[in-house]
């Protein structure tokens, strides 16, 4: 996993894993809102979200509207954008959405992160201002990204790969099965069409044309027999040669099982794509910066 904690790498987590897992920690901030950004990470990517949060709030400031107060609830699943009255769920970022956590190391109210909208696929900044604990809660959500990746791989995540190859065997399996029945049926049909044609009209006297071995059998054979002919200079024909099967094929012509070649899983969608979309977003990473992008400090009063 490509992580980049920078600074925070000499750190200690601040929380226990069992606060994260199995419940939240919990945190008050004014949400300055989201923007959209064309990258997933960068110093300068949030820079601009900033200055063009910061731009709109100033605007709606001098409207009178105040920068609303959320509750961010953070855990292994999740960062929680709530209503602090009503506990309604604004905003759900899921941890391997998140690619880019910083905060300001000048004015340590402001903190952002970037995270991959689940339903349009737009990299959206969140900008927020805390109480002079930005800095704890990026540390907290660069925990909860920890936690959660070892969570994936512990339960399953670390197999992707093999699973899709088990599908694939299995989705080659059944193939196999439908060529084999279908072949099935075929020499079925070949056979009844082979009993019509061998069998006399009535009242006729049927002719032995082929030649029986000791027990008065007909020989098998695969394949018509080649009749030798003479060379014109009187020496015997050379021996037959036999051309070299088809590798590429099987005894009943369908092409050889490879389970290295085999295709993606047939899972369900929704499935599949949970599990690809999980593990892209996990190698991806989580950043975590100290930097400096306040231009201008906002006014706690609002």
């Amino acid at each position: 996993m490509n992580r980049a904690f920078n600074r925070k790498k000499d750190k200690s987590w601040m929380h226990t894993p069992e606060a994260l897992a199995k419940h939240y920690i919990p945190y008050n901030a004014k949400f300055l809102g989201n923007t959209e950004v064309e990258a997933p990470k960068g110093t300068e990517v949030v820079k601009d979200a900033v200055r063009k949060l910061k731009f709109q709030r100033h605007i709606k400031k001098s409207e009178g509207q105040k920068i609303p107060k959320v509750e961010l609830q953070i855990s292994i699943y999740g960062v929680k954008i709530l209503d602090p009255k009503t506990k309604d769920v604004q905003h759900n970022c899921q941890l391997h959405r998140i690619s880019f956590c910083a905060d300001d190391k000048t004015d340590k109210r402001i903190f952002t992160f970037i995270c991959k909208d689940s339903e349009s696929n737009k990299h959206l900044c969140y900008v927020f201002d805390s109480e002079k604990c930005a800095e704890e809660i990026t540390l907290t959500i660069g925990q909860a990204f920890d936690l959660a990746y070892k969570k994936f791989l512990e339960s399953g995540g670390k197999d992707v790969e093999t699973r899709k190859q088990i599908g694939g065997l299995q989705k080659r399996i059944q193939e196999l099965e439908t060529e084999n029945t279908e072949l099935k049926k075929q020499l079925q049909e070949l056979e009844e069409q082979l009993m019509i044609a061998h069998v006399p009209p009535a009242g006729s006297v049927s002719v032995k044309l082929q030649s029986t071995d000791v027990f008065d059998m007909v020989p098998f054979s695969t394949v018509t027999p080649l009749v030798p002919s003479r060379a014109s200079n009187g020496c015997p024909p050379p021996p037959p040669t036999s051309l070299p099967p088809d590798m590429s094929k099987d005894l009943f012509g369908a092409e050889p099982f490879d389970p290295f070649t085999c295709g993606a899983a047939d899972f369900p969608p929704d499935i599949q794509s949970k599990l690809d979309e999980m593990q892209e977003g996990f190698k991806m990473g989580l950043t975590m910066e100290g930097t400096v992008f306040s231009l201008d400090p906002l006014d706690s009063r609002c």
